[in-house]
């Protein structure tokens, strides 16, 4: 069962089967002016398709049936890579490690500050909005792949790779001055202002591997 807050632009999600921790935390987070879904097991939050906006998930560590750091790992495989906060009664260096090493933001012991979680939740949300940001940046760059010609694309990665025209043109079987005029057009496409900018550009797209 999940209760929600009315939509905003970044979101808290709380995984706890403890009704009293999970009314405890919905309360703090939004008095704390954070937008709050609460769910009462992993099952239910792997069944709610989250917002593409940042969110950050706060777990707690000991369920039934499925634990946090299983619950981690399900979202994982599943492709849903939003930052995971740990809260637990039963703490242990082992499994702080572990959550650590799976790329928790935090694994916080019961019973905690309120000023502690929050600082938690902050920095998870900070990584999520980075994440989202990233994803777009990468989404608007492939829209412009899509745009060039597979001729333009050739030599887009060969000057990116560092050849001159002349080499990309004898490489192509082409002359020098139509590849100017592919790699102005490509420049234009791509929103590149410098040559730099564009091998940047071409090293996201995984081009010049």
């Amino acid at each position: 069962m999940a209760t929600e807050s009315a939509p905003a632009a970044e979101t808290v999600y709380v995984v706890d089967d403890d009704t009293s921790v999970r009314a405890a935390l919905d309360r703090m987070f939004r008095i704390a002016g954070f937008a709050v879904k609460t769910f009462d097991s992993p099952t239910a939050f792997l069944s709610h398709n989250h917002d593409a906006a940042p969110c950050c998930a706060v777990l707690d560590l000991r369920m039934p049936a499925l634990d946090g750091l299983a619950l981690q790992e399900r979202l994982r495989e599943a492709g849903r890579m939003l930052p995971v906060v740990f809260i637990t009664g039963h703490g242990d260096v082992p499994t702080s490690v572990r959550a650590m090493k799976t790329g928790a933001i935090d694994f916080i012991e019961k019973p905690f500050e309120n000023e502690q979680i929050i600082a938690a939740v902050r920095r998870a949300l900070d990584t999520s909005r980075d994440s989202v940001h990233a994803r777009e940046q990468r989404a608007a760059l492939e829209g412009r792949l899509k745009s060039l010609t597979s001729r333009e694309k050739e030599v887009f990665i060969l000057v990116a790779q560092g050849l001159l025209n002349k080499v990309v043109a004898a490489r192509l079987g082409t002359a020098e001055k139509t590849i100017k005029v592919h790699r102005g057009r490509v420049m234009e496409k791509m929103a590149a202002r410098s040559l730099a900018e564009l091998v940047r550009i071409a090293e996201r797209l995984g081009l010049t591997k």
